[in-house]
């Protein structure tokens, strides 16, 4: 049977450790579907970093690749014409010499890769403290299977200027191919990856139905192929049909026709084909999801515990459409509290491997724009079929915790049951309610006694968090607000209240509990981890605190000093003093000092520019197989559990969790029971030793490995390698997400400006580079940068130690936390950025003395 270590065993005997495609069918003997399960296979030892692509259709062993000092890695150009190229962990695991941060590509050196490239990079030269320069050896995988740029014509032969100038090369439009066809025609195999476009095992008849499946979501604004006439300065999507060479520029042709840049809703299509977000879902996947809508009365719930009889109530914004979590709070006989979190049961419809699970393992989740969105399933699913609409009944997974007084969960029942939603609520009802509106209460009744307890418990809960170090950057989000014709008409801060509040403290329980059941039974899961922050980024933050006359109390930050051989050659007989570059060494830090310091910037005018920093200092969460725990929160295990129908890490908990609710409701081979479920209790030692004295639980990560060695192996549904790939996938979808939606937020930011030009803003110095300051409008939530080239008044310079811009005559000091008058000076349409002026009133001129006469 064909398995990894097979493959890899195979590879590893080979003279160079290095072994193609055609050569492993040939020499494994492989026929018919082995040769399908081969490519699966290979796809995954290159996700799981165990095989690096040396080509198109070669694969070598990370050592070997090492042993040549090439590095796998994203390219990641500049539009300047350098570059850098993010290096994968696992290939630079491998490397001999230490390589610290990005590898910087010079211009002559990155030859016919293009901006988000997998290549592969030769090591030339690594400085001291670790930064390195390389050259591009070849271009693995490319990124961009379609590039959306503005059409012209051109004198000789059109081309396409694309939006990202990170892509710098102009694509040419051969005579002919500047207009899409009717029918859009499957794209290559090579770019079946996941976050783009689709997976590898997709059928040509799958890739093509994607492309022409009717989108049912999005507006119209791509449906443009015939009202243009004339093309110049037109958005449109172009597929790469021959890649750029050393002699000769990209070429492609026109698939589709997405309208003028100023055109309403256009900035939202360009955005989804920058970014690759698969935005149609092909016919297969809707035909599934209307099969189930169709069946789904016939389904009983007779083998679920019954929650009907109970107030449960759904509570989201006033725009949400899909309902995944609802929730009840009672008081039990012994006083203390009972948390019953319902989430909908996705996985009872989305079945492993079915049309509708592997476009929603492609999406990874649902992408948020201002005015739409792409949802993650159909609507059938997401919107009526899975959504805890009111007064409906509805399929859930249910977890159902008893909690102390102290927040303490001292029991917990997790099981499959049915509800059926006594209202649907919103943030701003609850949280009016609760503030004591009469008309309110009057109306919801039968419920205010409920979201009282729930307001009860949220702060339980809450001050537990706190005792144990959990962070919270309480900082504002901007919402973009609309009027009736659907444009901006304003950037306002977001509300959040109370209600918000507790249902945030409601989740944050069911997915700790979820995920404390699953690893204490050892099941193979899905993990959300928060690493510890590098040593690097916290001493970058502690040296901008102490301006403020604050710290997190790190203590004395080890640093070790190095210096580079080309400046002591340099300062060598000159008596000057050669520059030393400092490099932080592991610090020990808890999320406990944040949280300190957090409490101590409240309400100072210095909060929201430290709270903005430390955040920043702090890595970015993702999934895992692994559980390595949360550092913002100080929670030792955490997972996702609670938004299945947005999130696919959350579906893939459901199907691990639904399957051990089963093996468990069937262990005597019996049927099961309508109130099966699982149950367990947090162990004591663990649930009372975060009192407010005791350390964050985070301290004690270091011995959960060691700890784990202990156990039992991990069993489960899904093999770990399978989960591996998937929290690699989830993670960078997630990525792809969030930059679309923070670039299109940015871009309407842009729009909103572009009518202000010359207006007077209040403002807040964000952060100070070489180039200029950053500053964020007091108000607008809208961030933009003043040059350096525009401080007029006096020659200033930058001061790297103190991040200080400094005049030279006049002494003037321009320092992060500085608030200042600010005018909108102009927009830059390419780049998208606005940048600012400083804003001084002239001094009143004195008034003439007349002339006696």
């Amino acid at each position: 049977m064909l398995s990894d270590s097979t493959i890899l065993a195979h590879i590893a005997r080979q003279s160079r450790r290095q072994a193609g495609y055609k050569q492993l069918v040939r020499e494994l003997g492989l026929h018919g579907e082995e040769r399908r399960e081969l490519n699966a296979h290979l796809q995954k030892l290159v996700k799981s970093g165990q095989l690096i692509p040396i080509d198109s259709d070669r694969y070598q062993l990370p050592k070997a690749a090492a042993d040549k000092n090439l590095i796998a890695g994203r390219l990641s150009m500049h539009r300047d014409g350098f570059g850098f190229v993010i290096p994968d962990p696992k290939s630079l695991g491998q490397l001999k010499s230490k390589i610290v941060g990005d590898i910087f590509i010079p211009p002559h050196q990155v030859g016919t890769a293009m901006h988000g490239d997998l290549v592969l990079v030769d090591i030339t030269n690594t400085r001291p403290d670790g930064r390195a320069e390389g050259r591009i050896v070849r271009t693995v995988n490319r990124a961009h299977p379609t590039v959306v740029g503005i059409f012209h014509y051109g004198s000789r032969r059109n081309y396409v200027t694309p939006i990202d100038t990170k892509i710098t090369q102009e694509v040419l439009i051969p005579e002919g191919q500047e207009r899409p066809e009717q029918t859009g025609a499957p794209l290559p195999a090579e770019f079946a990856r996941s976050g783009d476009l689709q997976k590898a095992k997709d059928t040509p008849h799958q890739r093509s139905t994607r492309k022409k499946s009717v989108d049912r979501v999005l507006g119209e604004e791509a449906a443009r192929h015939d009202i243009y006439t004339d093309l110049e300065g037109v958005v449109v999507d172009v597929e790469i049909t021959d890649w750029p060479s050393a002699t000769q520029s990209p070429r492609g042709k026109v698939t589709e026709i997405l309208g003028r840049q100023d055109d309403f809703g256009v900035d939202v299509e360009i955005i989804i084909r920058k970014f690759h977000l698969p935005h149609r879902f092909p016919s297969a996947a809707l035909d599934e999801a209307q099969r189930i809508a169709a069946t789904i009365p016939a389904r009983e719930p007779h083998s679920r515990r019954d929650f009907r009889s109970l107030p449960i109530v759904t509570i989201d914004g006033e725009t949400a459409r899909d309902f995944d979590d609802a929730v009840h709070v009672r008081i039990l006989p012994n006083n203390n509290y009972e948390l019953q979190v319902h989430i909908a049961d996705v996985a009872e419809y989305v079945t492993p491997d079915s049309a509708l699970d592997q476009e929603a393992r492609l999406r990874g989740t649902s992408v948020y724009f201002p005015d739409r969105a792409v949802p993650m399933l159909p609507l059938e699913l997401s919107t009526d079929l899975c959504s805890l609409r009111p007064h409906v009944d509805r399929l859930v997974q249910s977890c159902i915790m008893e909690i102390d007084h102290r927040g303490d969960i001292v029991h917990y029942d997790l099981c499959e049951g049915v509800i059926r939603s006594a209202e649907r609520m919103t943030y701003t009802d609850v949280n009016a309610v609760l503030e004591g509106d009469e008309h309110l209460r009057k109306r919801y009744a039968p419920l205010v006694e409920d979201f009282e307890r729930m307001r009860d418990l949220a702060q339980i809960l809450n001050r537990k968090r706190e005792r144990r170090g959990s962070i919270d950057f309480d900082l504002p989000e901007p919402v973009i607000e609309f009027d009736e014709f659907g444009l901006m008409k304003s950037i306002a801060r977001s509300a959040r209240n109370i209600a918000h509040r507790l249902i945030e403290e409601f989740m944050l329980a069911a997915n700790e509990t979820v995920a404390h059941h699953l690893e204490s039974h050892r099941i193979a899961s899905l993990y959300r981890i928060h690493e510890k922050p590098d040593a690097k980024r916290v001493y970058e933050f502690e040296t901008i605190a102490a301006t403020f006359g604050y710290s997190l109390g790190v203590g004395a930050l080890p640093i070790h000093r190095v210096q580079m051989k080309v400046d002591r050659r340099a300062a060598y007989g000159t008596g000057k003093r050669v520059k030393e570059i400092e490099i932080p060494q592991e610090v020990h830090i808890t999320p406990r000092m944040y949280q300190k310091l957090t409490e101590k910037i409240a309400g100072k005018p210095e909060e929201r520019i430290l709270s903005y920093l430390m955040l920043r200092s702090l890595k970015q969460a993702r999934y895992s197989e692994e559980n390595q725990g949360h550092f913002a929160l100080a929670a030792p295990t955490y997972t996702h559990f609670t938004s299945p129908i947005r999130r696919y890490p959350d579906l893939v908990v459901h199907r691990i969790l639904k399957d051990v609710l089963r093996s468990e409701g069937r262990r005597d081979g019996g049927p099961l029971t309508p109130a099966f479920g699982l149950s367990g209790d947090f162990p004591e030692a663990e649930s009372r030793k975060l009192d407010a004295d005791a350390p964050s639980p985070w301290s004690k990560r270091r011995d959960h490995k060691s700890h784990r060695e202990d156990h039992a192996p991990l069993s489960g549904p899904i093999p770990l390698e399978e989960l591996h790939a998937i929290a690699e996938e989830s993670s960078q979808s997630e990525r792809c997400a969030d930059d679309a939606e923070r670039e299109l937020t940015e871009w309407k930011k842009v729009k909103f400006m572009q009518d202000r030009i010359g207006e007077v803003f209040d403002g807040l110095v964000t952060s100070v580079t070489k180039f200029g300051f950053f500053v964020e409008l007091t108000d607008l939530f809208v961030e933009g940068m003043v040059p350096l080239n525009t401080l007029t008044d006096d020659y200033y310079t930058y001061h790297e130690n103190t991040r200080e811009i400094i005049g030279q005559r006049t002494r003037k000091i321009h320092r992060i936390g500085d608030r200042m008058k600010v005018i909108v000076d102009r927009i830059d349409p390419v780049e998208k950025k606005i940048n600012f002026a400083v804003f001084e009133e002239l001094p009143a001129k004195p008034a003439k003395r007349r002339k006696r006469r």
